[in-house]
């Protein structure tokens, strides 16, 4: 996953829990799946726009 190790993945997850706190987790995971979520979405709704356009040409 990205060419990071276990070890270093652990670390980042350290560093993010001193900076945000343990309580924050949840909200910041929750933010960052919505995102994802939307970001798939618009994107699928661009192929589905480009598809449709090539089709009517």
């Amino acid at each position: 996953m990205f060419g990071f190790s276990a070890w270093e993945l652990a670390f980042v997850l350290v560093i993010i829990v001193i900076l945000f706190g343990a309580g924050k987790l949840p909200e910041i995971g929750s933010g960052v799946g919505k995102a994802l979520k939307n970001f798939k979405k618009a994107t699928s709704e661009a192929d589905l726009d480009i598809t449709n356009e090539k089709k009517s040409s």
